[in-house]
C-alpha cells in the first residue's frame, strides 16, 4: 500500500475515474430518483459509484476508516473516528446529475489529523480528473497525460466568485461587498475547488451548510495547488467533527 500522504492521490484518481466510468453512461439515462430522509436526492448510480469505491479502498487502504455519504445517510454517520480516515461523496451533485447539468462530480479525500492530505475529483460528464501529488496537483482529461495546474494572482478588478444557484441577491450582495469580487459563476458540487485550483476563478464563499464528504476532496486539491480554505472567522477548516454528524459550518475557499 502506498503511503497515506499527498501522494495518495494518484490512486484515489483511479478509483475515481472508475468510478466516473460507471456513473457517465447513466447519465440523463432516466434513472429513478429517490428521497432521503433529508429530502436530498439519490440515484442507482450515486449507490453504484459509492460500491465500487467502498471496495476499491478497502482494497488499496485495507483496515482504514471510511466515512460515505449514502452509507452514512442510511445507517448513520459513525460517533466517532481515528486520526486517519477517507471521506466519500459518489456523487457531488446529485441535483445537477438528475437535471442533466455536467457539474456533478466522484469525490474521495484522505483526512490525517483533521486536515485533508490528499484528494481526488472527477467529472465524469467532462473526463477531467485533478489529483494531489505530493509536489502539487495534476490534471488529466479522458486518461491523456496529466498537466501541473495552480491557482492564479487574484486578478485586480476582474476577480470571479463561485456561488451556488440559489443564492439569494442580497446575500451575494454582502458577499460581494466582503470580498471585492468582481464577477460570479453559478455552479454546482465540488467542481468549484478544482476551477479555483487550476486558475479559472479566486473565491467560493459558502455560508450554507455542507457535509465534509462534500468539500473534504476539493479542499485537499485546491491546498496543494496554493489556495486555502477558512472558517468564516478566518481560523482552520478542520475535519472528523464526528460528534456533529460530519456537518460543517461557514467556510470561504480561495485563490492566490
Amino acid at each position: 500500500m502506498t503511503t497515506l500522504d499527498a501522494r495518495f492521490g494518484a490512486v484515489l484518481a483511479d478509483l475515481c475515474e472508475e468510478a466516473a466510468d460507471l456513473v457517465r453512461p447513466l447519465w440523463n439515462s432516466g434513472l429513478a430518483v429517490h428521497r432521503k430522509s433529508d429530502d436530498s436526492p439519490v440515484t442507482e448510480a450515486d449507490r453504484r459509484a459509492e460500491t465500487l469505491i467502498l471496495e476499491g479502498l478497502a482494497r488499496v487502504a485495507p483496515g482504514a476508516p471510511v466515512v460515505s455519504e449514502e452509507h452514512a445517510s442510511e445507517f448513520g454517520a459513525p460517533g466517532r473516528i481515528g486520526r486517519v480516515f477517507f471521506l466519500v461523496d459518489p456523487i457531488d451533485g446529485t441535483k445537477a446529475f438528475v437535471r442533466g447539468d455536467p457539474n456533478f462530480t466522484v469525490n474521495i479525500g484522505l483526512i490525517v489529523d483533521g486536515v485533508p492530505v490528499a484528494g481526488a475529483i472527477s467529472a465524469p460528464a467532462t473526463g477531467e480528473t485533478w489529483f494531489t501529488t505530493g509536489q502539487g496537483v495534476l490534471k488529466r482529461i479522458n486518461g491523456a497525460a496529466a498537466a501541473p495546474v495552480r491557482v492564479r494572482v487574484w486578478p485586480e478588478g476582474a476577480a470571479v466568485a463561485l456561488i451556488s444557484h440559489t443564492m439569494k441577491p442580497e446575500t451575494l450582495k454582502a458577499l460581494t461587498d466582503r470580498y471585492g469580487f468582481h464577477g460570479t459563476d453559478a455552479m454546482d458540487s465540488s467542481i468549484k475547488f478544482c476551477r479555483i485550483a487550476e486558475g479559472a476563478a479566486d473565491i467560493y464563499p459558502r455560508l450554507g451548510p455542507t457535509m465534509e464528504w462534500d468539500i473534504a476532496a476539493g479542499h485537499a486539491i485546491l491546498a496543494a495547488a496554493g489556495g486555502r480554505v477558512e472558517a468564516e472567522d478566518g481560523g482552520p477548516f478542520l475535519y472528523g467533527k464526528a460528534k456533529a454528524g460530519f456537518l460543517n459550518g461557514a467556510f470561504v475557499a480561495r485563490g492566490g
